[in-house]
């Protein structure tokens, strides 16, 4: 009786261990350049939080650009914070693809596990996020955005393909429930109104679909900022509660408290929000995550994603001291100022092209409805119902700045007008202006 007893006590184990769920994590810091070092920083955060509370290195996939750490605008080299004084988040920190293999393709091959897809674009095997129908997968993006998509370096990730990949994994049975937090402008536009609620996916987003997101925690010495306000405050939150007693709800709810500064959104299954934050970020307690006393509210000096780079240049002005260095920040700061014109009426430009123009290729009127109007284009932010339109007219922009301006595309598409007259109506606007492609479309 007694072997008897054993053998089923042995497998019963064996049963409960090859049943038993797993946790990934898919971290991605979607931008490059110093000036965004906030997202990299606030990955960086992330995957510490995810280790520290549990899962395994394997079952994480990093995504970074990595040129921020050992940047020489950075005066501590190999140093990365998310917080005034804070540790150095950098070592330890496992980045499996970087510079120019952080793009949309990408991401989407490893979000769906498709490692061959990976040797394709890559001509290198890499780490995908194999996870099947027990597991919980947690996805965390930080970077800009504009209506319906997120951007990466050199491209940008439209809202209907992600929606194709997680509705192919849930048909698929490729996770048991999945939960997404994304750091971006407008980043509600990813999900409202496409994503089910019946498919186990639960989101939150740091913004609406037609606000910004902020940047918080300005350094002085490093000249730059450290975090974004949803980002850091979601973090930290994770640094003090025991998330074993914590649901992704009040932890929904404490960040968009502490988050005024944008409508924190959720969507999706909502009634994964009743799970624990745990199940989803490490079911290990982490004995060293007690934190000492905030080091000041991120919104003391937060300020809108898309000024970030104005602002950097205006505090460097404020502060230099020898001549040559007003001189130089003087400079910096007019060339961004301009730059920012430039693209303001090439916006204004498009919209006017449609207005009085035409389609030489194929004679399509370019003019506006009948109750279309100048305002209505600049100044409405119409919700997106013509993906294919839109898709089709933006391309990749590059400058954060820009992407606050595609609501307007956005619009054109929703007022009927095809996506050829509106590609039509972007080169007419551009023809005489030699840095649109790199810094518009």
């Amino acid at each position: 009786m007694l072997a008897v007893a054993t053998i089923l006590c042995t497998l019963c184990c064996l049963f409960v261990s090859t049943t038993e769920g797993k946790n990934w994590a898919l971290l991605v810091a979607g931008s490059n350049t110093y000036d965004n070092y906030r997202h990299q920083a606030d990955i960086c955060h992330a995957y510490h939080v995810v280790r520290n509370h549990g899962i395994p290195e394997e079952n994480i996939v990093v995504m970074m650009y990595d040129d921020i750490a050992y940047s020489r605008e950075n005066p501590y080299q190999g140093n990365v914070i998310n917080e005034p004084n804070g540790e150095n988040l950098y070592p330890g920190v496992v980045i499996d693809y970087k510079k120019e293999e952080v793009n949309p393709e990408v991401f989407l091959a490893v979000l769906t596990g498709n490692s061959s897809g990976i040797r394709e674009l890559l001509g290198r095997e890499g780490k995908v996020i194999v996870s099947g129908s027990n597991d919980h997968v947690f996805v965390n993006f930080a970077d800009h955005g504009a209506p319906g998509l997120l951007a990466f370096p050199e491209d940008v990730l439209h809202a209907k393909p992600l929606e194709k990949a997680i509705k192919s994994m849930h048909k698929n049975k490729q996770f048991k429930k999945m939960v997404f937090y994304v750091e971006a402008c407008e980043s509600g536009s990813m999900f409202d109104g496409l994503l089910p609620e019946h498919i186990s996916v639960f989101v939150t987003t740091a913004a609406n679909p037609d606000e910004s997101s902020y940047a918080c925690y300005f350094d002085d010495e490093r000249q730059t900022y450290l975090g974004d306000v949803y980002s850091v405050n979601w973090m930290q939150d994770s640094d003090k509660e025991d998330l074993s007693e914590e649901t992704l709800q009040k932890q929904f709810t404490i960040t968009k408290q502490e988050t005024n500064t944008s409508h924190v959104m959720e969507y999706g299954d909502k009634t994964i929000s009743k799970m624990t934050v745990a199940e989803f970020q490490g079911n290990e307690k982490c004995d060293k995550c007690g934190r000492s006393p905030r080091p000041r509210h991120p919104l003391e000096d937060a300020v809108r994603s898309e000024k970030v780079k104005l602002a950097i240049r205006e505090h460097r002005l404020r502060t230099a001291t020898l001549p040559y260095e007003k001189r130089a920040a003087a400079k910096e700061l007019n060339a961004l100022l301009d730059h920012y014109a430039k693209t303001d009426e090439l916006f204004k430009g498009i919209v006017n092209a449609l207005r009085h123009g035409q389609n030489a290729a194929d004679k399509t009127s370019l003019k506006f409805h009948e109750d279309d109007s100048y305002a209505s284009v600049v100044h409405q932010r119409k919700p997106i119902t013509q993906w294919d339109c839109y898709q089709g007219a933006v391309d990749a922009p590059h400058n954060d700045y820009a992407l606050r301006h595609l609501y307007m595309v956005v619009n054109l598409c929703e007022m009927g007008h095809p996506s050829l007259a509106v590609r039509t109506a972007i080169g007419a606007a551009s023809f005489d202006n030699s840095q649109f492609c790199d810094t518009v479309m």
